[in-house]
């Protein structure tokens, strides 16, 4: 080597030893496929059907208080000879239990819509089982929960409706480019 103006040669120093192999590489990151506009509009479906369910259900605890004295008359029409407490009782037991029944299936179904979000294919066919327990819990709650007149209407229309929402909503979710998407997620089953 040529050595500097000093007359100091110097030595090059060699590159740093490079690292082993390794077998836990990282992975890579994961492509986010984008969403498709028939689970976008399945979601919107799915939505306004809550929003609707949950109407009704709002609607029904603000009337409270004439639903319980409709539903105390038609309790002490159905046991006659019981005393006011437990006829009270009982429209409190029915009124509230078809509230509560409602509100679980509706939230069992966002669970459930959540799940389908998060690319799970077994959530579809959860909501189909879900879907048609809701409408007999409905139709059960009904008898209790809609009002007499142009009122009664209302509930009936909405109800209607988020049903009707409710199973685009879950047609939508069978179509095949759902299908494709969710079938292209790491929760398959």
């Amino acid at each position: 080597m040529a050595s500097p103006a000093g007359g100091e040669e110097r030595r090059l120093s060699a590159p740093p030893p490079r690292p082993g192999l390794s077998y836990s590489a990282p992975p890579p990151i994961p492509a986010t496929p984008a969403v498709p506009r028939t689970i976008r509009a399945a979601r919107a479906f799915w939505l306004f059907s809550f929003a609707a369910g949950l109407a009704v259900l709002l609607g029904s605890f603000a009337a409270r208080d004439s639903n319980l004295q409709r539903l105390r008359g038609v309790v002490a029409g159905m046991a006659a000879g019981r005393d006011a407490e437990s006829v009270g009782t009982a429209a409190n037991i029915v009124f509230w239990g078809s509230i509560l029944a409602l509100l679980l299936v509706t939230v069992l179904e966002a669970a459930v819509l959540a799940a389908v979000l998060g690319r799970r294919t077994w959530a579809r066919w959860t909501l189909v089982l879900l879907l048609t327990i809701h409408v007999p819990i409905m139709v059960l709650a009904s008898a209790f929960l809609v009002p007499g007149g142009a009122a009664g209407s209302y509930v009936v229309m909405l109800w209607g409706a988020g049903l009707l929402l409710a199973l685009a909503g879950l047609v939508l979710l069978f179509l095949p480019p759902a299908a494709a998407w969710l079938k292209g997620g790491r929760g398959q089953g």
